[in-house]
């Protein structure tokens, strides 16, 4: 079994990991994170719970039975009832439904923990499995933009109370997240 859980301190020896050993496949569909990330990642993990803590942005990770990150799935930039979504799956967790699980989970709790009402996202033309994620879970195309100098579209995704329901199907099990007041 899966469980989405907030970022914590505690999360930092996994979650490095999960970067470097997806590290690779990552860059094949999005800007790779570069050395700098890995060489600071202890400083950069306590500015994200610092920054999570202030309310700016929510981090997610999807983890296994084990304690392994099989994922992140992230709100950042929250302001006025919206964030930037973002995710990635491992590798060897792709294709198998984890990441439109983990996004309708998100979804939930963007409104009923977060007091959201919109989402935005945004990939490039060549991610066939990100824009397919995102029309699964609700995400409506809105534009065209470029990411790295590449093709892309932006998405947006507008929040109901129906959203507060998770899916009969999900096989990732929220733990306890409550926003911090």
């Amino acid at each position: 079994m899966t469980r989405l859980q907030l970022l914590r301190l505690d999360h930092a020896p996994a979650l490095l990991r999960f970067e470097r050993e997806n590290r690779d496949y990552f860059a094949a569909s999005i800007p790779d994170r570069g050395d700098e990330y890995f060489a600071h990642f202890d400083a950069r993990h306590d500015e994200l719970l610092a920054e999570q803590a202030a309310g700016l942005h929510f981090f997610h990770l999807v983890v296994d039975s084990g304690g392994a990150v099989l994922g992140r799935v992230n709100l950042v930039d929250v302001t006025d009832g919206s964030a930037e979504l973002g995710y990635r799956i491992a590798e060897r967790a792709a294709g198998r439904g984890l990441a439109t699980t983990a996004v309708r989970e998100v979804c939930a709790l963007a409104v009923t923990e977060y007091g959201l009402s919109r989402l935005r996202a945004r990939t490039t033309l060549d991610n066939s499995g990100s824009r397919t994620v995102l029309a699964r879970t609700g995400f409506q195309p809105v534009g065209e933009i470029r990411l790295s100098g590449r093709p892309g579209l932006r998405f947006v995704r507008e929040l109901r109370d129906t959203d507060r329901a998770v899916p009969a199907e999900a096989d990732v099990v929220r733990e306890s997240v409550r926003r911090r007041g």
